[in-house]
């Protein structure tokens, strides 16, 4: 079966594309379908957002599409960004005025523990649906460590570990994070 990513970010296409190597005659971005296009995540949860996007693409592409929306959940904050966490400072996707700003939020708050969520949803041309999400459970330092990663990577430190997720190894965060759990939990489902 052939699957379309329903994303324009590069760094959850290449995590995908690993994560489900082997898994798909082929795996494939918006890109690589020649297709452009944007779909406004106005949902409230990750689940909507990514059942949008994935319903958008199998739509114009009449082939499957997997989607998935993620994001970092914040005790402290009240689970904020959560599914604003791309664009939390106001520009969407970047990543060290989205950090900067957690931090300040969280500068008088000693509770730090935090959540990623991902959600993902894998919609075929019939209509069918298939939904999973996945957690990795942590806490959010007081500065950022690593140069791996993307989005909040550098603040998180998963519980058991030391090390952020930026420090880590794409393929150790393959194996234990939120999105490789939701896509793992998706397959069981095929």
């Amino acid at each position: 079966m052939k699957l379309i990513i329903a994303s324009n970010n590069s760094h959850k296409i290449g995590e995908i594309k690993k994560i489900l190597s082997g898994k798909f005659e082929s795996i494939i971005s918006l890109q690589e379908a020649g297709i452009c296009h944007e779909t406004v995540e106005d949902g409230e949860t990750f689940m909507e957002n990514a059942l949008k996007k994935a319903r958008e693409i199998a739509e114009i592409s009449g082939e499957c599409a997997l989607a998935d929306d993620s994001g970092i959940c914040v005790d402290a904050l009240g689970g904020a960004p959560g599914v604003y966490s791309a664009r939390y400072s106001g520009e969407h996707g970047d990543d060290e005025k989205n950090n900067a700003l957690l931090l300040k939020n969280l500068e008088d708050k000693s509770d730090r523990s935090a959540h990623y969520t991902a959600a993902v949803a894998l919609v075929y041309p019939d209509g069918r649906e298939i939904c999973a999400e996945g957690y990795m459970y942590g806490k959010i330092i007081h500065a950022p460590r690593g140069n791996g990663g993307f989005g909040y990577d550098p603040l998180f430190v998963m519980d058991g570990e030391e090390r952020t997720v930026a420090e880590m190894s794409a393929e150790e965060k393959n194996e234990c994070s939120h999105r490789s759990n939701a896509l793992n939990l998706l397959l069981s489902k095929l």
